[in-house]
């Protein structure tokens, strides 16, 4: 069989025939499974969707509760059989509750791996290399010049900063799920016990994830905090708000970015960041082939981002490999999710 019998593009995202469901659909389908829960991922309106508990529950949050005509969560290593097709999840390590979904179906194994990274986060499971025929990665940074630097290390930038400037208040624009969580757990392992502030868009996610026995901790919104108390403080936002009239309610706001895409110091300076953090929830080049090699797949399927490059380093190595070409997906919108449409029948 090709592995395109059992899962391939079509207009509304990965479709599997043999199951009769989609990965990941940038519309609203009947069945879909849900790497992870950002928005260019989870969508509302679907009329079943298979995902992690912590998928499911923060698309609850960010959705509301009928965010689906119905659900069922997965667990890392569950398997389940939809019209013979077996569906495995794994860790993705790219946000909580981010997921790998591997397809086994007659002898062949497809993973599809959503967004993920291989290097350490202390909000989410490891990412985990599956054996497999096939291997369908993003390419968001796969560029040879995306070379990652250790998170900590971007953590004690921030930190010196904060120690040089400690009458100023450092806005972080971080991505409200996920990133802005790891930035918090990151600045208490670098020994930072002071209360943090966050945007009231962070309020209800942050507290899931402490629900889920990640601690954050002290953390106060920044709607109720007395103005004198942001001097040195650390204020996280989401990217929109860092640069707006929100951000003039601090006294000498340090303009702050944790995001992969400031290693590109063009972009810094276009979103007039002072304090460019090189974080990143996605694999660099060394992560991407790495993740690629680890597989020991024969095939490289590639859905998004510098899918080119990718492909040609696949090829180097002897793999077939091709770009997808999908649409729909990369960067997360920070503005607040759209209302949810009606669940689909």
């Amino acid at each position: 069989m090709r592995p395109e019998d059992l899962l391939h593009p079509a207009p509304g995202g990965l479709y599997c025939p043999v199951g009769d469901f989609f990965i990941d659909p940038t519309r609203a389908v009947p069945r879909a499974l849900i790497t992870h829960g950002h928005s260019d991922h989870a969508r509302a309106g679907h009329g079943h969707v298979l995902a992690t508990r912590e998928t499911l529950d923060l698309m609850a949050i960010r959705y509301g509760e009928n965010f689906a005509g119905g659900t069922q969560a997965i667990a890392y290593g569950e398997s389940v059989e939809i019209a013979g097709v077996r569906v495995t999840a794994h860790p993705a390590g790219h946000v909580l509750g981010s997921a790998q979904f591997a397809l086994s179906w007659r002898g062949c194994t497809i993973v599809a791996s959503g967004d993920y990274k291989d290097a350490y986060d202390p909000t989410c499971v490891t990412f985990e290399p599956v054996r497999c025929h096939v291997f369908i990665s993003e390419a968001t940074f796969g560029l040879p010049v995306f070379r990652h630097p250790l998170a900590a290390a971007e953590t004690a930038k921030l930190m010196n900063s904060l120690h040089v400037f400690p009458e100023r208040a450092h806005i972080v624009g971080a991505y409200s799920l996920g990133k802005a969580q790891r930035v918090m757990a990151l600045l208490r392992a670098a020994g930072h016990d002071a209360p943090i502030y966050i945007h009231g868009a962070l309020e209800k996610i942050s507290a899931y994830y402490q629900q889920r026995g990640i601690p954050l901790g002290d953390l106060r919104p920044v709607k109720t905090a007395p103005k004198a108390e942001f001097a040195g403080a650390v204020v996280i936002a989401p990217p929109t708000s860092i640069t707006d009239i929100w951000s003039r309610k601090f006294p000498e706001p340090v303009a702050a970015f944790a995001s992969g895409w400031m290693r590109v110091r063009a972009r810094a300076r276009q979103r007039g960041i002072e304090l460019p953090l090189v974080i990143s929830d996605h694999a660099d080049w060394d992560g991407l082939t790495g993740a690629i090699t680890a597989t020991g797949c024969a095939e490289v399927w590639v859905t998004h981002g510098a899918e080119d490059a990718l492909v040609h380093w696949a090829m180097t190595r002897q793999l077939r490999a091709k770009p997808l070409h999908m649409v729909g997906y990369g960067e997360e919108e920070e503005a607040a999710p759209p209302p949810p449409p009606e669940a689909a029948p």
